[in-house]
C-alpha cells in the first residue's frame, strides 16, 4: 500500500519526471520557430506553381483581351466568349499553351517572393506577424517583388508571346531560343522596369490589403482556410483593378504586337513612357483599361489559391516539425526518467535495509512492541 501513496519517492519521481517532460514539450512547442526560410520557400514554390497552372487559361484570355489591335478572329467581348472561341477555333489545349514556361519560372520566383516577404516583414516591423505596420508590409512587398520579377520576367516574355493569336512558336523552348537569337538577352528584360513599376505598387497594395483582411477575419493568425482564401481574393482583386493601366503597358512591351508597331510606325516599343504614349495614341484613355474584367477575374482566384496553398503547406510543414520536436524531446527525457527511477529504487532499498538493521541491532524494541500488541488484543 505504501508504494501507491503520494509519499512514495518512486511515485514522486515519476510525477516530477512527467511534469518536467510535459512542461518541456509545451515550451518547445511554443518556441518553435515560425520564420523557417526553408518552410517559406517550399510552401511559396508550391503555391506559385499551383496559382499559375490553375489560372493559366484566364491569363491567356487576359493577354488576348489586352491587345490594342486584335485580329478580327481574336476579338472578344467577354471572358467566356474568349475561352469558347479559343477552344472551338484553335483547339482544346490552346488556352494552356505556354504553361510550361510559367511552371518553370513560378517555383523559384515565388520561393524567393514569400520567403523575402516573411523575413523583411519581421525585420521592418519588429514583430512576428507584422500586424498594424502597413509601411513595413508595403516595404517588404517591394523587396519581395524585386526578387520575384528578376526571376519571373523571362518566363513572362515567353508566356505572352505564346499566348497571342497566331503565335508561330511550337513550344516554350522554341520561343525562348528564337527570341534570344533574334533580339538577344535584353529582350527578356525589356519590360522589367515596367514590371517592377507595376508590380511594386500592386504587390504593396496586395500585401497591405491581405494583412488588413487577416486582422479583420483572423486576428489570432491561426490556420483558417476560409480567412486566407477570402483575404487573398479581396487583396488580389483590388490591387489588380487599380494597376490595370500598368499591366497593359507591360503586355505591350512583352508582346511587341505587330499591328500596333505598324500603326504607330515604330520598330519596337521600349520603356514605360513609350508604351504609355503608344497606347494613348492608338486607343485613347480607354486603352489603359483593356482587359480589366479578365485581369480582375484572373487575379481574385489566383491570389486566393496562392495564399490558401501557401498557408496550408506552411501549416503542414510546421506541424510536422512540432511532431519531430516532440519525438526528440521524449527520447531525451526517457533516460532522465530511468535515472530518476533507479535513484529512487536505491533510496527505497536503503530505507528497507535500515529498518532490518534496526530490528537486528535492537531486538528488545521489536519484542516489546510485539508483546504490547498481544496484550492489547487479549484485552
Amino acid at each position: 500500500p505504501s508504494l501507491r501513496s503520494s509519499s512514495d519517492p518512486r511515485r514522486q519521481s515519476l510525477d516530477t519526471s512527467d511534469s518536467c517532460g510535459h512542461n518541456m514539450e509545451n515550451e518547445e512547442y511554443e518556441s518553435l520557430p515560425t520564420s523557417d526560410v526553408k518552410i517559406h520557400m517550399t510552401a511559396g514554390a508550391i503555391a506559385g506553381v499551383m496559382e499559375h497552372v490553375v489560372m493559366y487559361p484566364l491569363d491567356s484570355v487576359k493577354t488576348r483581351m489586352q491587345s490594342l489591335y486584335p485580329n478580327p478572329k481574336a476579338s472578344y467581348r467577354s471572358v467566356p466568349e474568349a475561352l469558347y472561341k479559343m477552344v472551338r477555333h484553335e483547339g482544346l489545349l490552346r488556352p494552356i499553351r505556354g504553361v510550361s514556361a510559367v511552371t518553370m519560372g513560378a517555383g523559384p520566383a515565388h520561393a524567393l517572393y514569400f520567403s523575402c516577404y516573411e523575413k523583411m516583414k519581421r525585420v521592418l516591423s519588429g514583430s512576428e506577424t507584422g500586424a498594424h505596420h502597413p509601411i513595413a508590409q508595403g516595404g517588404a512587398g517591394c523587396l519581395a517583388t524585386l526578387l520575384h520579377d528578376a526571376v519571373m520576367n523571362p518566363a513572362e516574355v515567353v508566356k505572352a508571346r505564346m499566348q497571342v493569336f497566331n503565335s508561330p512558336y511550337k513550344s516554350a523552348m522554341n520561343c525562348f531560343l528564337d527570341v534570344y537569337r533574334r533580339e538577344g538577352l535584353r529582350a527578356f528584360y525589356r519590360s522589367y522596369m515596367t514590371s517592377i513599376s507595376m508590380n511594386i505598387p500592386t504587390q504593396s497594395l496586395h500585401f497591405i490589403t491581405y494583412e488588413f483582411m487577416q486582422e479583420m477575419t483572423n486576428s489570432e493568425r491561426n490556420y483558417s482556410p476560409k480567412a486566407h482564401m477570402m483575404s487573398g481574393a479581396i487583396a488580389g482583386g483590388f490591387a489588380a483593378a487599380v494597376t490595370t493601366p500598368l499591366d497593359v503597358c507591360k503586355t505591350l512591351l512583352n508582346t511587341q504586337e505587330k499591328q500596333t508597331l505598324k500603326t504607330s510606325k515604330q520598330n519596337s516599343v521600349t520603356g514605360l513612357w513609350n508604351a504609355a504614349t503608344t497606347i494613348y495614341m492608338c486607343c485613347g484613355p480607354k486603352g489603359y483599361f483593356q482587359g480589366l474584367q479578365a485581369r480582375v477575374l484572373y487575379s481574385m482566384p489566383a491570389t486566393a489559391i496562392s495564399w490558401s496553398v501557401y498557408e496550408l503547406f506552411k501549416y503542414l510543414m510546421t506541424s510536422k516539425d512540432v511532431q519531430k520536436t516532440h519525438s526528440i524531446s521524449s527520447a531525451t527525457h526517457l533516460p532522465n526518467f530511468a535515472s530518476h527511477l533507479n535513484t529512487s529504487e536505491a533510496k527505497w532499498d536503503n530505507k528497507r535495509d535500515s529498518v532490518l538493521d534496526t530490528s537486528v541491532t535492537h531486538p528488545n524494541v521489536i519484542t516489546s512492541t510485539a508483546d504490547n500488541t498481544q496484550n492489547l488484543l487479549n484485552t
